[in-house]
């Protein structure tokens, strides 16, 4: 009777820990991959919004302050600078870009001076200049493409 019960028991505890691995590891990905679904659809939102120098608001967004209200949406808080930026993400190879990824690009060399949120599909969305909206580009278009220089992931 005593092997019955520490048998038992230990299918309880192996099934226990089971359950507790398989509960934390889930949940995890399950609120990263919402918070950047969140993410990327407060940026698609904001597409026809004019471009304002310094902006970071639906009344106008300037590059990273479209990047950081789409962030904010999910409490996250990331700098409102390109330089900020690139110092704030992990970086990650541009052949393994996610949804939720910053791009890059240095559009008036030396330095970068631009960023957008990736979408999927080659595209990213951003606040591309003065007298623009915010709308969608695509990493196929060779201006882009030969621009983007780096990318990043906040979480």
């Amino acid at each position: 009777m005593n092997t019955l019960t520490l048998r038992h028991w230990g299918w309880l505890l192996l099934v226990a820990v089971a359950v507790q691995l398989v509960g934390c590891g889930g949940g995890h990905r399950s609120a990263g991959g919402d918070a950047i679904t969140t993410v990327v659809q407060t940026a698609q939102q904001q597409v026809g919004i004019p471009y304002r120098w310094g902006g970071e608001s639906p009344q106008g967004f300037d590059c990273s302050g479209l990047v950081r209200y789409a962030y904010r949406s999910v409490g996250v808080d990331v700098p409102h600078s390109t330089e900020g930026l690139l110092d704030r993400v992990d970086r990650v190879p541009l052949s393994q870009i996610r949804p939720g990824d910053i791009l890059f690009f240095k559009v008036a060399p030396p330095k970068i001076s631009h960023v957008g949120l990736y979408v999927g599909d080659d595209r990213f969305i951003h606040a591309p200049s003065s007298g623009k909206t915010v709308s969608y580009g695509s990493l196929k278009n060779p201006y882009w493409n030969s621009h983007v220089v780096a990318a990043g992931r906040v979480f």
